[in-house]
Protein backbone atom coordinates (compact mmCIF):
# COMPACT_ATOMS: atom_id res chain seq x y z
CA UNK A 1 0.00 0.00 0.00
CA UNK A 2 1.68 3.54 -0.79
CA UNK A 3 0.94 6.70 1.64
CA UNK A 4 -2.62 7.74 -0.46
CA UNK A 5 -3.96 4.41 0.32
CA UNK A 6 -4.28 3.27 -2.66
CA UNK A 7 -2.67 -0.04 -2.39
CA UNK A 8 -3.12 -2.92 -0.60
CA UNK A 9 -1.42 -6.36 -2.46
CA UNK A 10 0.99 -7.48 -0.21
CA UNK A 11 0.21 -5.97 3.20
CA UNK A 12 -1.31 -9.40 4.71
CA UNK A 13 1.65 -11.05 3.43
CA UNK A 14 4.27 -8.69 5.62
CA UNK A 15 1.97 -9.29 8.45
CA UNK A 16 2.42 -12.94 8.23
CA UNK A 17 5.71 -12.65 8.20
CA UNK A 18 6.44 -10.32 11.30
CA UNK A 19 7.85 -12.55 14.14
CA UNK A 20 9.24 -15.24 12.26
CA UNK A 21 12.00 -13.96 10.32
CA UNK A 22 11.89 -16.30 7.62
CA UNK A 23 13.58 -14.90 4.45
CA UNK A 24 12.70 -11.32 5.61
CA UNK A 25 15.42 -8.36 4.75
CA UNK A 26 15.15 -5.38 6.87
CA UNK A 27 17.23 -2.63 6.31
CA UNK A 28 17.99 1.22 7.79
CA UNK A 29 19.66 3.95 7.17
CA UNK A 30 19.63 7.38 9.27
CA UNK A 31 19.10 10.24 7.13
CA UNK A 32 19.43 13.91 7.64
CA UNK A 33 16.29 16.27 7.71
CA UNK A 34 15.27 19.93 8.22
CA UNK A 35 13.87 18.21 11.55
CA UNK A 36 16.95 16.44 12.66
CA UNK A 37 18.04 12.67 11.69
CA UNK A 38 15.91 10.13 11.13
CA UNK A 39 16.10 6.73 10.72
CA UNK A 40 14.03 4.91 7.72
CA UNK A 41 13.75 1.23 8.02
CA UNK A 42 12.27 -0.95 5.13
CA UNK A 43 11.72 -4.33 4.14
CA UNK A 44 11.05 -6.28 0.53
CA UNK A 45 7.33 -5.07 1.42
CA UNK A 46 8.00 -1.38 1.54
CA UNK A 47 9.34 1.06 4.18
CA UNK A 48 8.32 -0.28 8.07
CA UNK A 49 9.64 2.05 10.36
CA UNK A 50 10.34 5.99 10.51
CA UNK A 51 11.87 6.79 13.80
CA UNK A 52 12.61 10.57 14.85
CA UNK A 53 15.51 12.01 16.66
CA UNK A 54 17.96 9.58 15.53
CA UNK A 55 21.02 10.10 17.60
CA UNK A 56 23.23 7.04 18.12
CA UNK A 57 21.16 5.44 21.39
CA UNK A 58 17.84 6.38 20.04
CA UNK A 59 18.75 4.48 16.52
CA UNK A 60 20.70 1.30 18.41
CA UNK A 61 17.40 1.10 20.65
CA UNK A 62 14.76 1.78 17.56
CA UNK A 63 17.03 -1.25 15.12
CA UNK A 64 16.92 -3.47 18.68
CA UNK A 65 13.43 -3.02 18.88
CA UNK A 66 12.88 -3.28 15.27
CA UNK A 67 14.70 -6.58 14.87
CA UNK A 68 12.45 -8.15 18.15
CA UNK A 69 9.61 -6.79 16.58
CA UNK A 70 10.25 -8.48 13.02
CA UNK A 71 12.63 -11.90 14.09
CA UNK A 72 15.44 -10.58 12.71
CA UNK A 73 18.38 -8.42 12.31
CA UNK A 74 18.57 -5.17 10.70
CA UNK A 75 21.29 -4.41 8.69
CA UNK A 76 22.46 -0.80 8.16
CA UNK A 77 22.38 0.09 4.31
CA UNK A 78 22.21 3.28 3.28
CA UNK A 79 23.05 2.52 -0.19
CA UNK A 80 19.70 -0.28 -0.58
CA UNK A 81 17.44 -0.38 -3.53
CA UNK A 82 14.85 -0.72 -0.67
CA UNK A 83 15.89 2.92 0.63
CA UNK A 84 16.30 4.70 -2.06
CA UNK A 85 13.08 5.86 -3.10
CA UNK A 86 11.78 6.85 0.49
CA UNK A 87 15.05 8.33 1.04
CA UNK A 88 14.81 10.63 -2.11
CA UNK A 89 10.82 11.28 -1.42
CA UNK A 90 11.42 12.44 2.26
CA UNK A 91 14.09 14.71 0.84
CA UNK A 92 12.11 16.39 -1.80
CA UNK A 93 8.98 16.63 0.71
CA UNK A 94 11.77 18.80 3.29
CA UNK A 95 12.87 20.73 0.02
CA UNK A 96 9.01 21.68 -0.58
CA UNK A 97 9.04 19.64 -3.87
CA UNK A 98 6.55 17.20 -3.08
CA UNK A 99 3.15 16.83 -0.90
CA UNK A 100 2.40 13.29 -1.17
CA UNK A 101 4.43 9.92 -0.84
CA UNK A 102 3.95 7.30 -3.52
CA UNK A 103 5.58 4.55 -1.41
CA UNK A 104 4.93 0.62 -0.40
CA UNK A 105 4.53 0.55 2.75
CA UNK A 106 5.09 -2.46 5.00
CA UNK A 107 2.37 -2.39 7.61
CA UNK A 108 3.36 -5.31 10.01
CA UNK A 109 4.05 -3.47 12.74
CA UNK A 110 0.76 -2.37 13.45
CA UNK A 111 -2.75 -4.00 13.36
CA UNK A 112 -6.40 -3.37 14.49
CA UNK A 113 -7.97 -0.32 15.07
CA UNK A 114 -4.78 1.00 15.15
CA UNK A 115 -3.56 0.32 11.57
CA UNK A 116 -7.21 1.49 10.30
CA UNK A 117 -6.79 4.64 11.59
CA UNK A 118 -3.50 5.26 9.94
CA UNK A 119 -4.58 4.50 6.68
CA UNK A 120 -7.53 6.70 6.47
CA UNK A 121 -5.09 9.49 7.85
CA UNK A 122 -2.97 8.12 5.07
CA UNK A 123 -5.23 8.32 2.39
CA UNK A 124 -7.77 11.23 3.89
CA UNK A 125 -5.75 14.13 5.18
CA UNK A 126 -3.67 15.85 2.41
CA UNK A 127 -0.67 17.65 2.77
CA UNK A 128 -1.79 21.52 4.08
CA UNK A 129 -5.25 20.19 6.10
CA UNK A 130 -5.47 18.85 9.66
CA UNK A 131 -8.16 16.89 11.22
CA UNK A 132 -9.30 16.39 14.75
CA UNK A 133 -8.84 13.70 16.83
CA UNK A 134 -12.67 12.97 16.74
CA UNK A 135 -13.15 13.70 13.46
CA UNK A 136 -11.03 10.76 12.27
CA UNK A 137 -12.40 8.59 14.67
CA UNK A 138 -15.76 9.39 13.59
CA UNK A 139 -14.62 8.66 9.64
CA UNK A 140 -13.16 4.94 10.74
CA UNK A 141 -17.32 4.53 12.42
CA UNK A 142 -16.22 5.11 15.90
CA UNK A 143 -17.04 8.38 16.75
CA UNK A 144 -16.64 8.02 20.63
CA UNK A 145 -13.04 6.89 20.10
CA UNK A 146 -10.88 9.93 19.90
CA UNK A 147 -8.99 9.30 22.87
CA UNK A 148 -8.45 5.27 21.00
CA UNK A 149 -7.46 7.62 18.01
CA UNK A 150 -4.51 9.58 19.75
CA UNK A 151 -3.42 6.23 20.96
CA UNK A 152 -2.91 5.09 17.33
CA UNK A 153 -0.92 8.62 16.77
CA UNK A 154 1.15 7.81 19.32
CA UNK A 155 1.71 4.10 18.28
CA UNK A 156 2.20 5.28 14.32
CA UNK A 157 5.58 3.31 12.89
CA UNK A 158 5.85 5.79 9.62
CA UNK A 159 5.42 9.16 11.14
CA UNK A 160 5.68 12.34 8.12
CA UNK A 161 5.10 9.28 5.70
CA UNK A 162 1.91 8.72 7.56
CA UNK A 163 0.94 11.92 9.04
CA UNK A 164 0.34 11.86 12.39
CA UNK A 165 1.56 15.34 12.54
CA UNK A 166 -1.89 16.53 10.70
CA UNK A 167 -3.64 15.33 13.75
CA UNK A 168 -5.07 18.39 16.31
CA UNK A 169 -7.37 18.97 19.16
CA UNK A 170 -11.04 20.19 17.96
CA UNK A 171 -10.42 23.33 19.99
CA UNK A 172 -7.59 24.20 17.60
CA UNK A 173 -4.69 23.11 20.22
CA UNK A 174 -2.19 21.51 18.62
CA UNK A 175 -2.31 18.17 20.47
CA UNK A 176 0.36 15.87 21.57
CA UNK A 177 3.06 14.34 19.16
CA UNK A 178 5.78 11.38 19.60
CA UNK A 179 8.56 13.85 17.91
CA UNK A 180 7.96 16.19 20.36
CA UNK A 181 5.50 19.48 19.47
CA UNK A 182 8.24 21.44 17.88
CA UNK A 183 8.44 18.64 15.53
CA UNK A 184 4.74 19.07 14.77
CA UNK A 185 5.16 22.83 14.83
CA UNK A 186 7.68 22.42 12.03
CA UNK A 187 6.25 19.99 9.95
CA UNK A 188 2.73 21.88 9.85
CA UNK A 189 4.86 25.12 9.27
CA UNK A 190 6.24 22.90 6.29
CA UNK A 191 3.13 22.71 4.97
CA UNK A 192 1.52 25.90 5.25
CA UNK A 193 -0.59 24.97 8.30
CA UNK A 194 0.95 27.08 10.64
CA UNK A 195 3.24 30.41 10.87
CA UNK A 196 6.96 29.36 10.08
CA UNK A 197 8.70 29.62 13.62
CA UNK A 198 10.72 32.80 13.68
CA UNK A 199 13.78 31.13 14.81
Amino acid sequence: MNATGQRSAGDSAAGSRAGDGAGLTVVWAVVDTDIGPLLLAATDAGLVNVVFHASPAVRDRAVERLGSRLGTDPVEAPDSPLLAEPIRQLKAYFAGERRDFELPLDWSLISGFNRQVLRELASGVPFGTVVGYGDLAGRVGQPRAAQAVGVAMGANPLPVVVPCHRVVESDGGIGGFGGGLETKRQLLALEGVLPQPLF
